[in-house]
C-alpha cells in the first residue's frame, strides 16, 4: 500500500475511534438523564 493509502486508513480509522470513544464518554458520564428520557406505555385494553 501506497504511503497516501496508509494516511487515509490512519485517519479513517482515528475519526472512527475518537467518535466511539467520545460516545461512550457522554452515555457513561452524563448524569440526571433518565428524567429526560422520553417513551411510551402500553395500555392494553383487554386486561381490564
Amino acid at each position: 500500500m501506497s504511503i497516501s493509502g496508509w494516511i487515509v486508513m490512519s485517519i479513517s480509522i482515528g475519526s472512527v475511534t475518537t467518535l466511539f470513544i467520545w460516545c461512550l464518554w457522554k452515555v457513561l458520564t452524563t448524569r440526571g438523564e433518565t428524567e429526560h428520557m422520553h417513551g411510551f406505555e402500553i395500555d392494553p385494553k383487554d386486561l381490564d
